[in-house]
């Protein structure tokens, strides 16, 4: 069995001539609640030359008692920081610190699904020129269970770089397991500014995008866990904030929409920020919110409002939150 290391040079060491083909970043806070099922999940897979960097700002050691009883199945390097908090930095702290070409987050409450590991390495073989290669995910409640289907606007196979990030600009549609990064590509980017505490990955993803192209595979082999206290839900509660967020992004990539045709474009990634916001309102009881929704997508017109609805996921991202929160689980 492995133990705790606090050293990553110890780590290295550890495993004489083995160089992952896959890093696994955890950035781990108060997940003791999440963090065996996500471990189950994907140590039900063969993830043999995939090394998982866990580290871990709880106050209490419960996460690092969950971590050490994986470490026989799973090549884990569990790290304590308690001077590091936020997500952002945990996670650029890790891929620094990595051993393998490629990157993939996984956060304490999210899931691998059957066939993740094979997915994978079948498409780095296939698209090692990309990027970043990003997948569809499911909806699972605090459960487990599946409530809902995430899905990508995006055309399947390898695409250019500039078609992906015009669309994500839109509305940051990939959930955060999904993807797997190019490694070089990440540090060339400066990783996740660690400032955006909400939309860092979104930030991330449009500067991958401007890199080189994405492949865009078809298949879910990610979960992605709604519950209470996840930040989605938590974040939105600071509306100021929760705007704040999503501008600063819009304000830094909207030179994607060059020309005249993306005009269009741009009003429906204008009109998300309010939609967004808006139902972070209801979300919270104010009614008045359902009321500003409507006028939002009123004023983008039936083509622009098509075009809103098919690259935002807007229904795939609200309505398993909906169906938890009539049912009492949000």
């Amino acid at each position: 069995m492995l133990t705790v290391l606090a050293d990553p040079m110890q780590f290295a060491a550890a495993r004489p001539g083995e160089t992952p083909w896959l890093s696994v970043v955890m950035p781990i806070h108060g997940g003791q609640s999440w963090l065996s099922a996500t471990l189950e999940s994907v140590a039900a897979q063969n993830c043999t030359g995939i090394e998982f960097i866990l580290f871990d700002s709880s106050s209490n050691s419960d996460c690092r008692t969950i971590a050490e009883g994986y470490m026989d199945r799973l090549a884990i390097r569990y790290e304590a920081r308690p001077d590091i908090t936020p997500w952002t930095a945990k996670t650029n702290l890790a891929v620094i610190e990595s051993k393998a070409p490629w990157i993939a987050m996984l956060h304490q409450d999210d899931l691998w699904l059957e066939g993740r590991v094979e997915a994978i390495r079948a498409a780095i073989a296939a698209h090692g020129e990309a990027a970043m290669i990003v997948a569809p995910s499911h909806f699972v409640g605090p459960d487990g269970r599946k409530v809902g289907t995430w899905s990508l606007p995006f055309r399947r196979g390898l695409r250019p770089g500039a078609e992906i990030g015009r669309m994500l600009l839109v509305q940051e549609v990939i959930a955060l397991p999904a993807p797997v990064i190019r490694r070089d590509a990440w540090l060339a980017v400066g990783g996740i500014d660690e400032a955006l505490w909400y939309t860092g990955d979104w930030d991330l993803y449009l500067k991958l995008s401007a890199t080189g192209p994405v492949a865009v595979l078809p298949r879910s082999t990610t979960a992605f866990r709604l519950h209470a206290s996840s930040l989605t839900m938590t974040g939105s509660r600071d509306l100021a904030d929760f705007r704040a967020q999503m501008a600063d992004v819009l304000a830094r990539h909207r030179r994607v929409f060059a020309d005249h045709a993306d005009r269009a474009l741009l009003s429906c990634a204008e009109a998300s920020i309010e939609v967004n916001c808006a139902l972070a309102r209801a979300a919270a009881g104010d009614r008045s919110a359902w009321r500003d929704l409507g006028a939002v997508l009123l004023r983008l017109g039936p083509l622009r409002l098509w075009t809103y609805l098919q690259l935002s996921r807007v229904l795939d991202r609200a309505m398993p939150r909906l169906r938890l929160k009539l049912a009492g689980a949000l």
